[in-house]
């Protein structure tokens, strides 16, 4: 594992290296003699699943996402880090909404165990009730399309990643993927269902950390809040989680790291700072956005990079992050470094079905707003925490 990762997010040594260890014959063969479908297989969380299944020999993997180019690069990857499998491997650039991606496992689709990745998973996707709507689609109706067709196909077991912003949520995104746990409490009636929540993948797409390596490639400021703390994991450990969830996790368990000395808080500019030490620059700090961008063409040959710290004050920011929630059934004992939350049977049919109604009556009329999606997830969640503060990370550097 990148020891100079570990290093910026404050750790030492791999989070479940122990548990891995421990279990890693029954899970190579568990893995060796199962088929596998990976969907948003592509993105950073899912690449990591993909090689954590790959490396240890599957009879079929096939994987599933949007992203054409992203495939590319996960195949070149796998190609270049591990070589080749004797079993099926293939990768199929669909939409999981689509009528392609429905041909395509009603062509096939018998997979022992399929892991659903796919999400739309940042906090500034709420900001227009288009994005939201989309948000919905995929964090909540694709996936209770994918366990209905998977159910359908005799798969063994569904595996879906959640998120820690799903414990007392206070985003839209968050509450999507609570409402999503809502729906797959449903299934597991039908199918076996385990999931993960866990914290801010480091450097994955998309996320702040991702956006240094970008700002560094085309010689522009270093932004991060400095009041917003995290828990981070590495690429590999969010690959390792979802795994030993899908193939360990019994019905409706919910796995998620265990917090100790070696899983702590740490601000997005503290990582800044020693991410540019790593990289030989000493941080100058800029009071504005418009200090920042006029030094970027000349404080870099004096080896200081500049950086805007700032408090955080847009919308679905959470001032802390939990795994859990006190009202929930822990099991700390099965593993040195994975907590697994214990659900028994528990939804409300009739809240379900009064949300599916609602959406579909919104997009049949072609017209809907923000507000009234935000009322139905307050409906939904109950002591639902969002808060509009008008302002988005779009609106920022």
């Amino acid at each position: 594992m990148n020891l100079q990762l570990l290093d910026l997010i404050g750790r030492q040594s791999p989070l479940f290296e122990s548990d891995i260890k421990a279990s890693e014959e029954e899970l190579s063969q568990i893995v060796s003699e199962s088929t596998f479908l990976v969907l948003g297989g592509a993105g950073s969380i899912g690449q990591a699943v993909v090689k954590e299944i790959f490396k240890r020999t599957p009879r079929k993997l096939h994987v599933v996402d949007i992203s054409e180019n992203n495939l590319v690069e996960l195949v070149r990857d796998i190609r270049s880090s591990f070589g080749y499998i004797e079993g099926d491997f293939g990768t199929f650039a669909l939409d999981i909404g689509s009528a392609e991606y429905n041909t395509f496992i009603n062509q096939d689709g018998v997979y022992d165990y399929v892991l659903n990745l796919s999400a739309l998973k940042h906090v500034r996707s709420e900001k227009d009730p288009f994005t939201l709507m989309r948000m919905i689609n995929v964090n909540v109706f694709n996936t209770d399309k994918t366990i209905g067709q998977s159910i359908e196909k005799g798969a063994k077991k569904y595996f879906c990643v959640s998120t820690d912003k799903a414990a007392n949520p206070v985003n839209m995104m968050g509450g999507s993927k609570r409402i999503m746990e809502l729906f797959l409490m449903r299934r597991s009636q039908q199918i076996d269902i385990s999931t993960a929540r866990f914290a801010n993948v480091a450097f994955s797409d998309g996320s702040l950390l991702h956006g240094f390596n970008q700002r560094i490639a085309k010689q522009q400021p270093i932004v991060a809040p400095n009041d917003i703390k995290r828990y981070f994991v590495t690429p590999q450990e969010s690959g390792e989680l979802c795994l030993m969830s899908c193939v360990f996790g019994e019905n409706r368990d919910i796995f998620f790291p265990k917090l100790s000395d070696s899983l702590h808080l740490t601000t997005f500019s503290s990582i800044a700072v020693k991410y540019l030490e790593q990289r030989g620059f000493e941080p100058y700090l800029c009071e504005t956005e418009e200090e920042a961008r006029s030094l970027v063409h000349g404080l870099p040959a004096k080896k200081q990079w500049p950086c805007l710290f700032t408090p955080s004050d847009t919308t679905g920011e959470k001032d802390f992050e939990e795994f859990f929630t006190e009202s929930e059934t822990l099991d700390m004992e099965r593993f040195a470094n994975l907590g697994i939350i214990k659900n028994e049977l528990s939804f409300d049919d009739e809240k379900l079905n009064h949300f599916e109604r609602r959406i579909q009556q919104m997009i049949t009329r072609g017209a809907w707003r923000k507000d009234e999606i935000v009322s139905l997830f307050h409906e939904m969640i109950p002591g639902f925490g969002h808060l509009e503060t008008g302002k988005y990370l779009d609106s920022k550097m």
